[in-house]
């Protein structure tokens, strides 16, 4: 059955009537609180849903609210696709739309209450909950909260002896396909918790762990090295200099016309990587959490947001948000529900924030040569401008 439709004014879009009402009462694009107690379905992410005339950082945190509390009420789990990017990047646009804070009080559930009632299993969703948890704290208060630092306890409790963790190998890259993510990812978290938490013996003893799981299993993709890069960034003995300027410049050379970069692309010389729907991988079409993840990573190892590559690659953000809020991003495993989105659309802000388009990128970009030490770093998580709104210059065009 097809559903009545509506036609937007001169561009001729046509939106399902049930997908409209959602954006207006289930988005709070009036400015409403989204909670769990008033979130309606997000409606199902399509390719064709029209492309916005400009970008609204307030539609994206309805959206993000949206999606993250609906996946919350109808799974009422932590998850890398379904909310772990929120808790990255929802704080970003809290200048613009508060959250109900329900997101982060799942996260902090699995510390104070579901753990202590039965032993945690699942350590994928461990890390999932520490990393959501640390990135989170370093976005708002800056400082490691107790439930922060006892998640991460559990995190190195659930560590295999070669260093590793029992990942979901679901064949849904580049996330939920191999161990290798979770590994570079406990990295990463490990180095930007707040208060030097990278410094604690029980960061050392796991890192050291990291450290022998990377040697002995090599990286499979551009994706994968990009993450140690970024990591690298804050822990020692991951990747030298000349190793992080390769990535780098591997990274660069792959940005598309058009000015962004695609996942498909990133993992491309992954050999035995296959879609589960047995179809070819797109390494021409640009997507947001290619595109974001790419910006972020090239500027943590220094690239200026003012290089005309980085310039680029946010215009595109900019110009393919969709009417939701959203970015939409095609799964690179199979054509589906495309949750892929609800990350991309993730790391489309934290791309935009780390670039000073939204305030309070919180990373120091402390490329580390030799040691751990820190003690030449900033402390992490000072706002840059307060409770400004945001900083985003209009748009003139739109690159597809």
């Amino acid at each position: 059955m097809q559903h009545p439709t509506l036609r937007l004014g001169k561009f001729g879009w046509f939106i399902p009537v049930w997908c409209l009402v959602l954006m207006v009462h289930g988005f709070g694009l009036a400015g409403e609180l989204v909670t769990l107690a008033n979130v309606a379905d997000p409606c199902q992410i399509t390719a064709d849903e029209p492309i916005a005339a400009v970008f609204s950082a307030e539609n994206a945190a309805c959206y993000l609210d949206t999606a993250a509390l609906h996946w919350q009420k109808s799974h009422n789990c932590a998850s890398c696709h379904g909310n772990m990017g929120y808790m990255f990047a929802r704080p970003a646009l809290s200048s613009v739309l508060k959250d109900s804070g329900e997101v982060r009080g799942l996260y902090e559930e699995y510390v104070t209450k579901r753990w202590k009632e039965q032993p945690p299993q699942d350590a994928q969703e461990i890390v999932v909950v520490a990393s959501g948890l640390a990135f989170n704290d370093l976005q708002t208060t800056g400082r490691l909260q107790p439930v922060t630092r006892q998640a991460l306890r559990v995190m190195w409790d659930s560590q295999r002896e070669d260093g590793g963790w029992t990942w979901h190998k679901a064949g849904y890259p580049p996330t939920e396909s191999d161990e290798h993510y979770g590994v570079t990812l406990a990295a990463l978290i490990t180095g930007i918790a707040p208060d030097r938490y990278v410094e604690t013996e029980e960061a050392r003893r796991g890192l050291e762990k990291i450290r022998m799981f990377l040697k002995n299993n090599p990286p499979l993709s551009l994706h994968h090295r990009a993450m140690i890069a970024w990591a690298s960034c804050y822990v020692s003995d991951l990747m030298n200099d000349q190793q992080r300027a390769k990535t780098l410049d591997e990274l660069l050379t792959l940005q598309r016309p058009v000015g962004g970069w695609s996942t498909p692309g990133l993992l491309a010389d992954w050999k035995d990587l296959k879609r589960l729907d047995g179809k070819p991988h797109d390494t021409k079409t640009c997507d947001a959490y290619a595109t974001g993840f790419a910006i972020i990573v090239a500027r943590e190892l220094g690239v200026s947001s003012d290089d005309p590559r980085l310039r680029r690659g946010i215009d595109w953000l900019l110009s393919s948000q969709r009417v939701s809020g959203k970015w939409f991003c095609r799964s690179p495993a199979k054509d589906s529900r495309h949750y892929f989105s609800d990350l991309g659309s993730a790391f489309a802000i934290l791309a935009l924030q780390s670039c000073d388009r939204l305030p309070g990128w919180p990373l120091s970009k402390p490329v580390i040569s030799k040691h751990n030490s820190s003690k030449n770093i900033p402390p992490m998580g000072r706002p840059l401008w307060g409770k400004q709104t945001t900083l985003i210059p209009p748009v003139k065009g739109r690159n597809k």
